[in-house]
């Protein structure tokens, strides 16, 4: 058993003591089981409760029954006793035989990391989308663990695993449970219609779309609010931020774009969570260009950056234009500074610094640019002078017998959605 060092940040309900098992199968997916933990003190200290132990143990499959084997059980229970803690909290997925098992050999709430984490977010969904998807998230998981879960059902108060729907709606028969999660999905797809309605919207107005994404507590939030002075919430958690927030960015030659902040990503993230916050994340899937926010400063940033690629992949996105933003490099040790990436694309910035801001700005400006072209307009195609001025910014206009001549710096993504208009006028291309 090793001892923990925490902080408690919200009120604390619950004590307990983390498990982790460490199987071949584990060692084989390249997740480092170390971090993977240390990550579980963060997700349980963000839900309110007060870590007092760490049990790991190391096996070649799960046990069927137990999921730990029967001496770490004896040792668990021990430990549960000895503390006084009322939680046992895996690191891994529990079935809900294992699930009713546990709690009859340890007499104290179980919980899984899929669960905390849905937890978390229970806690966090503010809007009437993000508590549909947060309820419709936890009952599919919950819909066949019912039988596992009579322990957290019965026990009075609050406390990690029984936010969210309720107990009085848990306690319903399957069928009950089952016409709620068909209620739900019709909500949230009517939400979700008057989402894409919104998206179109955007887009038959020419705005050009930028979505910050990253690993959860990378600072996504905190660049949304220096960039654009939002006054989005802010806190050192994981997935402070839930529902997606834009606001408007203004580059240094004065071109305005949406800016984008989406729920952070973390490692196994659960795959109900994925799909039932699929219209939020396809955000990052209409953006014209993905910033990347990266925790500069965490031990673990390869590792985050291959998961947020790996969703990024999943989602469809992983091909479009990214700047990778190494942020919080005031929190870096020189070495660390020192070995981060270098190149196109790449930027080693801190939030709070003004200078790096601009940095920013001007990698998304230059991002978006795609070269200057010169368009020869006919003096009788009037029309076409607003789209010239829309595609991009217009850097000098002079007159040629009955032409106009414009030369433009092009926006990549606004001349993708109208340049087709300017195409037969385009007299040269730098």
């Amino acid at each position: 058993m090793t001892n923990i060092t925490h902080d408690t940040r919200t009120e604390i309900e619950d004590k307990a003591v983390l498990v982790s098992l460490v199987t071949d199968a584990v060692k084989r997916t390249g997740i480092n089981p170390e971090h993977s933990l240390q990550e579980l003190v963060q997700l349980a200290e963000t839900a309110g409760v007060e870590v007092l132990d760490v049990i790991t143990q190391n096996r070649e499959v799960p046990d069927s029954k137990w999921f730990i084997g029967k001496g770490k059980v004896e040792e668990l229970r021990m430990a549960i006793d000895g503390l006084g803690a009322t939680t046992a909290i895996f690191d891994q997925e529990l079935s809900g035989a294992q699930v009713r098992n546990l709690e009859e050999s340890l007499d104290v709430k179980i919980i899984d990391r899929t669960q905390l984490i849905l937890d978390i977010f229970a806690q966090r969904a503010k809007t009437r989308e993000g508590i549909i998807q947060v309820e419709l998230a936890q009952l599919t998981y919950l819909l066949p663990r019912l039988s596992g879960h009579g322990k957290n059902l019965s026990r009075l108060g609050a406390g990690i695993g029984t936010r969210g729907p309720g107990e009085s709606k848990l306690e319903t028969d399957r069928r009950h449970i089952r016409d709620r999660i068909s209620d739900l999905k019709r909500q949230l797809d009517e939400v979700t219609r008057h989402r894409t309605l919104h998206r179109e919207r955007r887009k038959k107005s020419g705005a050009v779309q930028v979505a910050l994404v990253g690993y959860t507590n990378a600072g996504k939030s905190t660049l949304l609010n220096r960039l654009t002075a939002a006054d989005v919430y802010i806190q050192d958690q994981l997935f402070a931020t839930l529902d997606p927030t834009s606001r408007v960015l203004e580059l240094p030659s004065g071109k305005e774009v949406v800016l984008t902040d989406t729920v952070g990503f973390i490692q196994n993230l659960p795959h109900d969570l994925v799909a039932a916050f699929r219209a939020t994340l396809e955000e990052a899937n209409e953006a014209d260009l993905i910033l990347h926010v990266v925790d500069a400063s965490s031990p673990m940033r390869d590792e985050q950056m291959a998961v947020v690629q790996s969703i990024l992949q999943d989602l469809g996105t992983a091909d479009k234009p990214q700047i990778v933003l190494f942020n919080k490099k005031d929190a870096c040790e020189p070495d660390q500074l020192e070995m981060l990436p270098t190149g196109d694309g790449q930027l080693k910035i801190s939030a709070y610094q003004d200078q790096d801001l601009e940095m920013v700005r001007e990698a998304i400006q230059d991002q978006l640019s795609g070269g200057n072209v010169t368009f020869r307009i006919p003096a009788d195609r009037g029309d076409l002078n607003s789209v010239v001025y829309r595609v991009g910014d217009v850097l000098e206009q002079s007159f040629d017998e009955n032409d106009i001549l414009y030369d433009v710096r092009i926006n990549k993504a606004d001349y993708e959605k109208m340049g087709y208009l300017l195409h037969d006028y385009v007299q040269n291309r730098s």
